[in-house]
């Protein structure tokens, strides 16, 4: 969107690297086309994307608003927006798609080939304000305030197309979360346990894992203290392994998933945050008939169904820590260097 008129606070990135490198400016304040919104944003959600993107890993345009969670008020509409109306507290949809290519068609938003991210693809929402397409913004569950919904959108639609939508997770399976503190393995958590699956978390920290513990987390391995954790999950598992494996991880995790995974297991791959490049046992892969799933975000459809559990549950976003837009280094820093336990906020409004 083309930014223009009076000016708001936003984080802005000038240049890529360091934390050093983010600047909350005045930058001129969004006007919406006529199918856009604009959202006064309360409070937005860190995410490790916007790490990625202040260092470059991510083909964009300097400068750079960053941000892909938020929630607020919308305050302006464009001439052709129906269905929503000034007044209205919204939480937005990061996923960006065309809605008319085969994929979009199809109902599968996130396969979208012109698909992007708030925040990646266009200003984000370390701002005061931001210019959305209508379709982007959904009603604020009820019991849910500005900051906890800010923390919701983008990892619990994450943790849900891995979940039900790609590995389709049964109520009494086993489910073992890779690295829990994080946004979207929390998030794993806190929806597997929601149809009473057992659950198998790691992390380095004892701290996190007794954290998981009140989340419902059923067993807890300390992979710093650790040297084998797939056996340590099979012997958890009486030696048949785990029927699903949420993994945001990638490379350091990825020879662990094939050892620990049950015969006909689905394992599904959601982040690299250990990088990209992992060798597969094609044996196990085979042999054991295991089933690979990517996964990206989540569509529209499946947005609806995880708001409407989460509202029915009265689910809340685990919330690590609120920091004040002026304190984005801060935040940063804390996730970057791994100290979450939860979703890292940004309060803006309130």
């Amino acid at each position: 969107y083309h930014l223009f008129g009076t000016n708001m606070k936003a984080v802005v990135l000038n240049n890529f690297g360091g934390v050093e490198n983010l600047h909350v400016e005045d930058v001129a304040e969004p006007l919406p086309s006529e199918n856009e919104v604009i959202v006064q944003l309360y409070a937005a959600a860190l995410n490790h994307l916007d790490i990625w993107i202040r260092n470059g890993r991510r083909n964009i345009t300097l400068p750079h608003i960053p941000g892909s969670d938020g929630a607020g008020v919308i305050i302006e509409k464009g001439a052709k927006v129906v269905g929503l109306k000034i007044g209205d507290k919204v939480i937005i949809n990061p996923g960006l798609n065309c809605g008319f290519c085969e994929h979009c068609r199809q109902g599968q938003h996130s396969r979208c080939e012109y698909f992007g991210i708030v925040g990646l693809s266009c200003p984000g929402t370390f701002a005061q304000k931001i210019a959305l397409p209508c379709t982007n913004v959904v009603p604020k569950p009820e019991h849910l305030n500005f900051i906890e919904a800010a923390g919701l959108t983008l990892t619990f639609l994450t943790a849900w197309h891995m979940l039900f939508s790609r590995a389709c997770l049964q109520p009494g399976e086993t489910v073992l979360i890779h690295g829990i503190g994080g946004g979207v393995a929390t998030a794993c958590l806190q929806l597997a346990k929601l149809v009473s699956a057992r659950t198998i978390v790691t992390s380095s920290s004892d701290d996190k894992l007794e954290k998981a513990k009140t989340l419902g987390a059923d067993f807890t391995i300390n992979y710093q203290n650790n040297t084998d954790i797939a056996k340590t999950v099979l012997d958890i598992t009486a030696g048949k392994g785990v029927d699903v494996i949420a993994d945001s991880a990638g490379a350091a995790t990825w020879a662990v998933n094939l050892k620990a995974a049950k015969k006909g297991a689905r394992i599904v791959l959601c982040g690299i945050t250990t990088g990209a490049d992992a060798q597969t046992n094609l044996q196990a892969l085979y042999w054991n008939q295991l089933s690979i799933y990517g996964s990206t975000l989540g569509t529209q459809h499946e947005l609806n169904q995880m708001l409407a559990a989460v509202s029915a549950a009265k689910l809340k976003p685990v919330i690590d820590s609120v920091h004040h837009l002026e304190n984005i280094t801060a935040a940063q820093t804390r996730m970057e260097n791994k100290e979450q336990f939860g979703k890292i906020i940004l309060s803006i409004y309130v």
